[in-house]
């Protein structure tokens, strides 16, 4: 019994993590997809206090979009600065936290490129890319990590491959040993070389590999389509092997919209005479899915 005791006191600081591609604004989406930001951040905003991550790293999003998720996320603070200019321009990597259980001690970013202390654009990328960080406490002052966010380039495999390096090299001069978890678009799935670098830096450990538990029926990008399936995972959780990962989940919770024929209500084979239902279009939040981890932490 006394073993039984330690062991849970060993693992007693519970910690839950996400990563989350909100999908930028693009003109395109709402006005050829219908897949419209003002619905779509609800629907984001809602299922994260659903969940209540103590803390999400999320790509793609715009100052606009920033504002309008703070708005909407219950007791959340964010920090990160815009690749664009370090500032408010062109999209963060930033992280989300929940006020009343982290307290921020520490902040950064760096772009990934070979300047990495200036707003710049790495080797063959397509766009300036950045990774932000944050060094927190718990609120009960038991325990202090550094959350790493990225989105590494979805063209230049050249700058994928340098840009991990940098990160795997920066956590190692920022962190200095402290545990860390790393979150983000990585832009490659679990078979990349890129994915390697991490999976294999024995410094950190995929959430997907070493959880308890899995519930992960299907993979992270599927451009909007609630249909799609793939294998692929590119929105990757690592984290430090001092954290006990007891679940993974790939979040699939989609929305519905009205279509034409919504307003036919049919009765159900075998349902109660007053139950109806009708067709409704089904969509996904974002062109990717979310990533949740919850963890534990040693002593």
């Amino acid at each position: 019994m006394a073993f039984v005791f330690a062991v849970l006191c060993a693992w007693s600081q519970q910690l839950t993590i996400g990563t989350y591609n909100v999908r930028m604004l693009n003109d395109g989406d709402q006005q050829q997809r219908g897949e419209v930001w003002d619905t779509r951040c609800r629907v984001m905003c809602d299922l994260m206090n659903f969940v209540q991550p103590d803390a999400f790293g999320a790509q793609e999003v715009t100052h606009p979009q920033l504002v309008d998720m703070l708005a909407q996320l219950d007791d959340y603070a964010v920090t990160g600065r815009a690749r664009d200019d370090g500032r408010q321009q062109g999209e963060y990597s930033c992280i989300f936290y929940k006020k009343s259980r982290l307290r921020l001690l520490k902040e950064g970013t760096f772009w990934l490129s070979e300047t990495p202390d200036k707003v710049s654009k790495g080797w063959d990328g397509a766009c300036r890319r950045v990774c932000s960080w944050a060094k927190f406490r718990t609120r009960n002052g038991a325990f202090t990590f550094y959350h790493f966010n990225l989105h590494l380039d979805h063209v230049g495999v050249v700058a994928r491959r340098e840009a991990a390096k940098l990160v795997m090299q920066r956590i190692r001069k920022i962190a200095k040993g402290a545990p860390v978890v790393l979150t983000g678009d990585f832009n490659v799935d679990q078979n990349d070389e890129v994915y390697n670098t991490f999976a294999q830096s024995g410094l950190l450990n995929d959430s997907y590999t070493v959880a308890r538990l899995r519930f992960a029926q299907n993979g992270t990008f599927v451009d909007f389509d609630p249909t799609a399936k793939t294998e692929s995972r590119i929105d990757h959780i690592f984290v430090s092997p001092r954290f006990k990962v007891e679940n993974y989940a790939v979040l699939t919770d989609g929305y519905w919209t009205p279509t034409a024929a919504s307003d036919s209500l049919n009765g159900t084979a075998g349902g109660p005479p007053e139950l109806r239902v009708a067709p409704f279009r089904l969509h996904t939040p974002s062109d990717h899915y979310p990533v949740i981890v919850k963890m534990r932490i040693g002593r």
